[in-house]
């Protein structure tokens, strides 16, 4: 089992900039890649952004240049930096990680704002 905990949320104003956190614990020895989700009001849940264990990242194409993802093996934790966030960004965003069994794991998700 893994668990996963978000931080790092809040209010921001277009254009400004916010960090994600999520530190994994339990079984992490098992995972194999982490990334982040997002789901505005309404709509479903997407991808944004993936690292893997060896630092290959993979991002949606509406945030690269502006997101970037990192993760720190030695604290088990995974790293969103968001810049030039845009109000149709706002939502909830989720942890995920997924073990090479491939079960997939989710955080409780952190409420993401941006304001015009």
């Amino acid at each position: 089992q893994v668990q996963l905990v978000e931080s790092g949320g809040g209010l921001v104003q277009a254009g400004g900039s916010l960090t994600l956190s999520c530190a994994a614990s339990g079984s992490i020895f098992s995972i194999k890649v982490m990334g982040w989700y997002r789901q505005a009001p309404g709509k479903q849940r997407e991808l944004v952004a993936t690292i893997s264990t060896g630092g290959s990242t993979n991002y949606a194409d509406a945030v690269k240049g502006r997101f970037t993802i990192s993760r720190d093996n030695a604290k088990s934790t995974a790293y969103l930096q968001m810049n030039n966030l845009k109000p149709e960004e706002t939502g909830v965003y989720y942890c995920n990680a997924v073990g090479w069994s491939n079960r997939a794991y989710w955080g409780q998700g952190t409420q993401v704002t941006v304001s015009s």
